[in-house]
Parts: C-alpha cells; sequence; structure tokens
C-alpha cells in the first residue's frame, strides 16, 4: 500500500491520511473499492488501532471515504467529488470573477501561481497560530458555552479600539462590529447602505469579489478611473454630478489590484466631494499592516462621520483566520449588527479569542515588521524583472503585495492569461477587475507569488516573439 515512517516529524495520522488520498487520487483504490480493516491497517503498519481510527474518520469527513456499517470503509464515488476539483486541469478555468476566485482556490494544478490574492503562508507565523491554539484550549475561557456576543468578543473589540488608536482613529467599543473577514464586513455593509437600483462608485479596476457582491444587491455599478495616486479626481467630480450615489466603494492603501495608494491630496478631496454630493464612503483598508508609510486613512481624516471602515487579520495573521471588524459610527453599527445576526447570527467566539491572543503576543509585531521587510524586497525584485521582461508598471507601490503590469505585445491581457496555462502559470487577467468585465491589456501580479524564473521566462518568450 505505501510506507509510515515512525521516525517522521510528520504525525503518523496524517501519514496515513495523505497516503490515502494519494492512491485514491491516483486510482490505485477506485470509487467502491474495499479499504483494509482498522485492525488489518494496524497490524500491517504496526500502528495503533486509534491512529487508524483518527486516520479514517478525517478520511470520511473528508468525502475520501463511506463507512458502512457491520461492512467496513470504501472509497466513496466521486463523479463530481473533491478530489476531482482539487486534481483538475488549469484549463477548466473559465476567466470570469466568481469562478476565477473559486477555481484559484480549488485548483492544485498549478506550479507558479503570481495570480494568488494572499500573502505565502511560509511568510506568516504559523508556528505562533499553533501555540497559541494549544495555550487558549487550556483556557476556560475558550470553554464557554452559546453563540456569543452579536458585535463580538468584547475584548477583541476593545483591543480593536486600541488599533485604531494607533492609526489615530478615534473609536468606542460600540463602534466596532466584528466580522467573519473583510468579505463578509462588504456583504453586510452592502446590506446596510443598498437598495435595488441605488447607483454605487467604485474603483475601476477594483476588488472583484466586492463588485460581484454589489451587483448581486441589483447595485447599478460605476467604475472610477484610477491613476497612480489614487481615483481620477475630475471623473469623481463628474460621475458623482451625474448619477448621484448612494456610495463610494473605495481602497485607497495598497489598492487590489494596482498596488497605488491615494495621495494626501486625493483623499482630502475625496471626503470633499463626498460632503458636496452627499454619499457614503466604504474604505476598504485591508492592507492597512503590510504599508511601509504612516499614511493616514480616510476613516482618521473624516472620524467615521461619512466613513464606514473595514479590514481584517487576513494577511497579518492567516487568511484561514477569518477574522475582520466594521468601524462606523454607533447607530450604524446597531443597524449592522442586526443585520449581521439575520444573515448568520454570531461570528466565531474561538476564533476572535485566538486572534485577540495572538494579537497580544509581543512577537506578532516582530512578524509584521518582518513580513513588511519581506514585501519590499519582493516588491523591488519582482517590479526590476517585470521591466527587464518588456512589461510597463501602472506604479511602483514599494510596499503590499500587487504589481498592476501589461505587456505591451497583448491588448486583452487574457489572451496572455491563457497562454500562461500551458505552461502551468496561474495569472490573473485585467477584465476579472472591471467593472463592465471588458477587456484590458493589464494584469495583477502578486509579489509573493511572482518571484519565479519560470515566470519571467515565459513573458520574455512572449517579448522575443
Amino acid at each position: 500500500m505505501f510506507a509510515i515512517n515512525p521516525d517522521s516529524v510528520t504525525p503518523l495520522v496524517t501519514q496515513i491520511v495523505e497516503g490515502m488520498k494519494e492512491l485514491i487520487a491516483n486510482q490505485k483504490l477506485r470509487a467502491g473499492a474495499k479499504v483494509p480493516s482498522i485492525r488489518q491497517f494496524a497490524d500491517a503498519q504496526k500502528v495503533s488501532a486509534s491512529t487508524v481510527v483518527e486516520a479514517y474518520d478525517r478520511l470520511v469527513a473528508e468525502g475520501y471515504l463511506v463507512a458502512r456499517q457491520s461492512s467496513g470503509f470504501y472509497v466513496r464515488y466521486m463523479s463530481r467529488g473533491l478530489y476531482r476539483e482539487e486534481q483538475q486541469s488549469l484549463r477548466n478555468i473559465r476567466f470570469d470573477p466568481l469562478w476565477f476566485v473559486r477555481r484559484v482556490w480549488e485548483s492544485g494544478s498549478a506550479e507558479v501561481t503570481p495570480g494568488y490574492g494572499w500573502v505565502p503562508d511560509e511568510w506568516l507565523d504559523a508556528d505562533l497560530i499553533r501555540r497559541t491554539m494549544r495555550n487558549l484550549a487550556n483556557k476556560p475561557s475558550a470553554q464557554g458555552s452559546g453563540y456569543g456576543h452579536p458585535k463580538g468578543l468584547t475584548a477583541l473589540r476593545l483591543k480593536v479600539c486600541d488599533w485604531l488608536t494607533e492609526r489615530e482613529i478615534a473609536a468606542a467599543p460600540d463602534q466596532v462590529l466584528l466580522t467573519t473577514g473583510a468579505s463578509h464586513a462588504l456583504e453586510l455593509v452592502s446590506q446596510y447602505l443598498l437598495r435595488p437600483g441605488d447607483a454605487v462608485l467604485v474603483d475601476e479596476p477594483g476588488y472583484s469579489v466586492m463588485m460581484s457582491n454589489l451587483r448581486a444587491r441589483g447595485a447599478r455599478l460605476i467604475g472610477v478611473p484610477w491613476t497612480a495616486t489614487g481615483p481620477d479626481l475630475a471623473a469623481l467630480e463628474r460621475l458623482a454630478a451625474e448619477h448621484a450615489p448612494r456610495a463610494f466603494f473605495t481602497n485607497p492603501r495598497l489598492h487590489n489590484p494596482t498596488g497605488a495608494s491615494y495621495s494626501p491630496g486625493a483623499a482630502h478631496r475625496v471626503l470633499q466631494l463626498a460632503d458636496r454630493f452627499d454619499f457614503i464612503i466604504v474604505e476598504d483598508d485591508v492592507s492597512a499592516d503590510l504599508d511601509v508609510d504612516t499614511r493616514r486613512s480616510l476613516a482618521c481624516l473624516d472620524q467615521l462621520n461619512r466613513v464606514i471602515y473595514l479590514t481584517s487579520f487576513s494577511k497579518s495573521i492567516s487568511p484561514r483566520l477569518r477574522t475582520g471588524f466594521i468601524a462606523a459610527d454607533p447607530d450604524a453599527i446597531e443597524d449592522l449588527t442586526q443585520i449581521k445576526m439575520m444573515t448568520g447570527l454570531t461570528s466565531s467566539e474561538i476564533t476572535e479569542r485566538l486572534t485577540l491572543e495572538i494579537l497580544n503576543e509581543g512577537r506578532h509585531r516582530k512578524q509584521i515588521k518582518s513580513l513588511k521587510d519581506k514585501l519590499a524586497q519582493a516588491q523591488d525584485r519582482v517590479c526590476r524583472q517585470l521591466i527587464q521582461s518588456g512589461l510597463q508598471l501602472f506604479a511602483e507601490a514599494q510596499s503590499g503585495l500587487f504589481v498592476w503590469a501589461r505587456h505591451p505585445a497583448f491588448a486583452d491581457s487574457s489572451l496572455l492569461c491563457n497562454e500562461a496555462l500551458d505552461a502551468n502559470l496561474l495569472l490573473a487577467p485585467g477584465h476579472l477587475f472591471m467593472e463592465g468585465g471588458q477587456s484590458s491589456p493589464w494584469m495583477r501580479f502578486n509579489v509573493g507569488f511572482s518571484d519565479r524564473p519560470e515566470l519571467f521566462e515565459f513573458l520574455q518568450k512572449q517579448e522575443d516573439a
């Protein structure tokens, strides 16, 4: 079957689970086949029966095996199953926003993945998370019952207030609502603000998942063109006068996908226009912890008067943690809390306690500094190599995850991205980030995943061709 190494640092249960998955994926164990009984496997591999029980239970939970009473364990029939989705060819990816996001997460086929939208796992402090989970499990406070507080764990909301104070945003605990990440926060805010038919300004290019969410609410999306220093202010003024928007959803810092940030002048002017044309600003600041500059947010300049501020700890702790928050005036937070309860009750108190423990660790601040340094170095290397490969840059961010670049030989970057699939490269074409999905020559590169010779060799070949 497969060998188990008792001297390996990998736990025995994990070795069994991964070994079984590999046999199933390679069809050495076919659908419907019976696997060895717990006792047979334990005797053959010289491990305890309890170890095999735990491994088989995990394989059942993950959908690889099915248990039949008084019969044993069998490989699940998976014509549409999990392992087939994970192993699918990249050629099955269709470059539309939601499909792309889902397939990026499900596909395990790409070897080089500049199109990813998150921080590489190895750049985050996994040991800190594991140790904190062990410590938290031994605390009586982590063993409570019930759903938790509707606004989220009070102690974490107080910690968030401290986090905001460091960024010169004055907020009390009743101005903070904890969420299951920034996407959840965007969903709650869009439900709170919008009705079908409302005009909404969005960055163009902008965050594709957010735009899909707004469309699902029936909003009329109006793209505001971006420059290297933030939104095109003349276009913003014209569009606001023409459409009387309800809100402007914007990502001012280390913008996704361009990597650019608002200049101080642009920030002040956007707030002036919001006041003049009476629209709310929803500030998505998910990269706040990654910024090497001490620039002020719109929420800092506005003090949560006309700005609803949201972010998460996904990029500085872990994307798997799914802890975010909204900061706004108290009345808005009360309404948002009601929507949160109606759509999903409370957020996870266990996750919130884990986040609090990590934020209280002095080691976390060192992790953020290390992460900023790695991103700044990667920005420098990747930008230089993209230029050497013949690409043109939209802006040089000097920090953060993203670079927005174009290949002069391709008016539609999706053509280049489709060619890249054959080379096992997953790129993010520009039309994914456009309000109307129109073709674009631009592409988003994540510097954490782009510093690979295979990528630049591929781009250079296109230049030479």
